[in-house]
């Protein structure tokens, strides 16, 4: 009998205070810890600001956008029982799950990084993903070819 697949509750973000952005506002949320938003709201501005200084921008919000377009998955891949084997199949991503992913990963690779305060972190995270290297774009390039080479297994796809 297949499963019953239900709906996930969306959030509705409201938007952050200084840049009125809601992807500023999910960064921010995913990078506080313990409920202190104060906190994780300035972590994530003065990271956006030096990231726009050093790579002599004069929006932040620009580098921002321009930096998760680069981290944003457009494949995945999920594994799927077939005759008693399991297979990795391809997917698209779309959506709430592309954005998730885009900050999830993106937070991940800043807290990954050691050595300096968590809004260098952000900074140097932010620039690396605005000039198309960094951890968090080499996590979507191997999730990208992770899913290109179990294109074999696509018809496998339900529907």
């Amino acid at each position: 009998m297949p499963r019953k697949v239900t709906k996930s509750l969306v959030r509705n973000i409201s938007p952050d205070r200084l840049y009125n952005s809601v992807p500023v506002q999910r960064i921010i949320n995913r990078v506080m810890l313990n409920g202190k938003k104060q906190l994780a709201e300035r972590l994530v501005y003065t990271g956006m600001q030096k990231a726009a200084e050093k790579l002599k921008v004069q929006n932040p919000l620009e580098v921002l956008d321009k930096a998760l377009s680069n981290i944003q998955p457009h494949m995945e891949t999920r594994s799927r029982r077939v005759g008693g084997a399991n297979y990795q199949i391809p997917f698209e991503v779309k959506g709430q799950r592309q954005t998730h992913l885009t900050t999830m990963w993106f937070v991940q690779a800043a807290r990954a990084r050691r050595g300096m305060s968590m809004e260098d972190r952000i900074a140097q995270e932010l620039v690396d993903a605005y000039n198309g290297q960094g951890a968090a774009v080499k996590k979507r390039e191997d999730v990208h070819k992770m899913a290109e080479a179990n294109r074999a297994f696509a018809h496998f796809a339900r529907g």
